[in-house]
C-alpha cells in the first residue's frame, strides 16, 4: 500500500445504505490523485484493501488481548509435568 495516499486523506464521510454495506467517500488532493491514476492504481481497491488489513489488525489486537488476560491468570504446570505426560500417555498405548 502507497503511505503517501494513506497520509494524504483528508476526510472521511461514511454513509450506511440498506444492502448492508458501508460507502465511504474521502478527500485527497487533487495532484495525488493524478499521479497515482497516471500510475495506474486502482485507488479504491488500494483503499478498501488497506481498510480491511487495519480492520483486522485491531480484531487481532482485541483478540490476543483477551488471550493474554485469561493466560495471565494461568499458572504454570509443575517441573516435569510434559516428561510425566508423555510416559503415561505412551504407556496407555
Amino acid at each position: 500500500m502507497d503511505e503517501g495516499l494513506y497520509l494524504c486523506i483528508q476526510k472521511v464521510y461514511i454513509v450506511f445504505t440498506m444492502t448492508q454495506t458501508t460507502v465511504v467517500t474521502t478527500r485527497i488532493k487533487k495532484e495525488i490523485k493524478e499521479v497515482l491514476e497516471k500510475a495506474g492504481i486502482n485507488i479504491p481497491k488500494v483503499v478498501r484493501q488497506h481498510l480491511e488489513e487495519l480492520a483486522w489488525k485491531l480484531q487481532l489486537k482485541e483478540e490476543t488481548e483477551k488471550l493474554r488476560k485469561l493466560l495471565k491468570n494461568v499458572k504454570p504446570s509443575e517441573k516435569g509435568f510434559s516428561e510425566k505426560s508423555v510416559r503415561e500417555d505412551r504407556a496407555s498405548h
